[in-house]
């Protein structure tokens, strides 16, 4: 039998899961945006079951989900960073925070329209019959 590699250790990767939970359950307690999120999925996911998606529609939406929530995972992590590494004002901060904040906002914006695409045909079918 093979031994693993010697930087391979199932308690680091079962570790490394636990970390990730935590972050996850973090985001959604202590980031209003995140809750916002949340909120449009639960949403769009009532929209999609309702509208019985294609597998296609489904994998577009869930690329959405995931970039728009990784993206807010992201600039909640900078947001937290910069404000311990100064409480005072600082116009580089500043911009990173922003530059963080833009990332969501394109994310949540193209999401949007990638959402809009994917909804309208089936709205326009329930409005005519």
């Amino acid at each position: 039998m093979s031994k693993l590699p010697s930087f391979f250790s199932l308690h680091r990767l079962v570790s490394s899961f636990g970390f990730a939970a935590r972050g996850i359950c973090l985001l959604f307690t202590h980031t209003p945006n995140a809750r916002i999120h949340l909120l449009a999925l639960l949403i769009v996911v009532s929209g999609g079951l309702f509208f019985s998606l294609t597998r296609i529609e489904w994998v577009g939406l869930v690329l959405c989900f995931v970039i728009v929530l990784g993206a807010e995972a992201f600039n909640s992590s900078l947001e937290t960073l910069a404000d311990i590494l100064s409480a005072e004002y600082d116009p580089i901060i500043r911009d990173a925070k922003d530059l963080a904040a833009a990332a969501v906002l394109i994310a949540a914006l193209g999401s949007a329209v990638i959402g809009t695409l994917v909804f309208w045909p089936h709205i326009c079918k329930l409005l005519v019959h």
